[in-house]
C-alpha cells in the first residue's frame, strides 16, 4: 500500500512537472513576438499588411515620443491621439505607394511626420483665433471651442461661395497669402489677403444673420 502510494505521487509530480513546464513554453511562445525588437523593414512590411501585432508594438514604442512634444507644444492628450493616429495613416499612405523607400531611422521618420502634422494643426488653431478674436458682441461668446459656436460656424462656413471657402481654408490650413495666391491662380499676393479679408468678412456677417447665433447672444446676456 505504501509503495503505490509513493508510486502515485510520483507520477503525481511528473504531471505537475509536465503541465507547468508545457505551460510556461506556451506563455514564452504567446509573448516572444511582443518583447523583440522588431527590424524597421519588418515594420513597413507589417504597416503595408496592417498587422495588428505591428501595430501594437508602433504604440509601445513611438507614441510616448509622440505624447511628450504634443503636449510640450501647447497640446492636449485629445490632441496627441489625433495626431499619433494622422500620422499612422500617412506613413501607410506613403508605404502603399510601390516607390516608398525608407533612408532613415523609421522612429525618427514616423517622428518626422507627426511634428509636421502637428506643426500644420498649429497654425491652423491660431489662424483661427484671428476669426475667434473678429466675432462680435460678448466677450464670453468668442470661445469657438464651445460646440455651439462650432456648430453656428460650420453651418455658416457652407453658405460662403465656394471660392471663399477656399481661400478660408488655405489659410486656416497655414498657408501664406503667396501660396494662396499661387493655388488660387490669383495675381498676387495683395489680392490674395484682400480676398481672405473680404472671404472673412462675409462669414462674420452670415454667422451674425444665424438665428442660433442671435439666441445664443441673447442667452449669455
Amino acid at each position: 500500500m505504501a509503495l503505490y502510494k509513493f508510486s502515485y505521487a510520483i507520477i503525481k509530480m511528473k504531471t505537475f512537472c509536465f503541465w507547468k513546464y508545457y505551460i510556461c513554453q506556451f506563455i514564452a511562445a504567446k509573448y516572444q513576438g511582443l518583447f523583440r525588437k522588431l527590424t524597421d523593414n519588418s515594420i513597413v512590411e507589417g504597416i503595408r499588411c496592417q498587422d495588428e501585432k505591428v501595430l501594437g508594438y508602433i504604440y509601445d514604442h513611438y507614441f510616448q515620443t509622440i505624447k511628450n512634444h504634443v503636449l510640450q507644444n501647447s497640446g492636449s492628450i485629445e490632441d496627441v491621439s489625433d495626431v499619433f493616429q494622422d500620422t499612422i495613416i500617412a506613413l501607410y499612405q506613403q508605404i502603399s505607394e510601390n516607390n516608398f523607400n525608407l533612408t532613415s531611422d523609421l522612429k525618427g521618420y514616423f517622428f518626422g511626420i507627426a511634428r509636421n502634422i502637428w506643426n500644420t494643426q498649429l497654425r491652423r488653431k491660431k489662424r483661427i483665433l484671428e476669426l475667434n478674436v473678429d466675432i462680435p458682441e460678448e466677450e464670453d461668446s468668442n470661445d469657438l471651442s464651445d460646440p455651439a459656436l462650432e456648430r453656428i460656424l460650420s453651418r455658416s462656413f457652407k453658405k460662403l461661395k465656394p471660392d471663399s471657402q477656399t481661400v478660408l481654408t488655405l489659410f486656416y490650413d497655414g498657408l501664406s497669402y503667396e501660396e494662396i495666391a499661387f493655388k488660387m491662380n490669383f495675381k498676387n499676393e495683395a489680392y490674395a489677403r484682400r480676398k481672405k479679408y473680404l472671404s472673412k468678412e462675409a462669414l462674420l456677417d452670415i454667422i451674425k444673420e444665424d438665428p442660433e447665433y442671435q439666441e445664443y447672444q441673447r442667452f449669455l446676456k
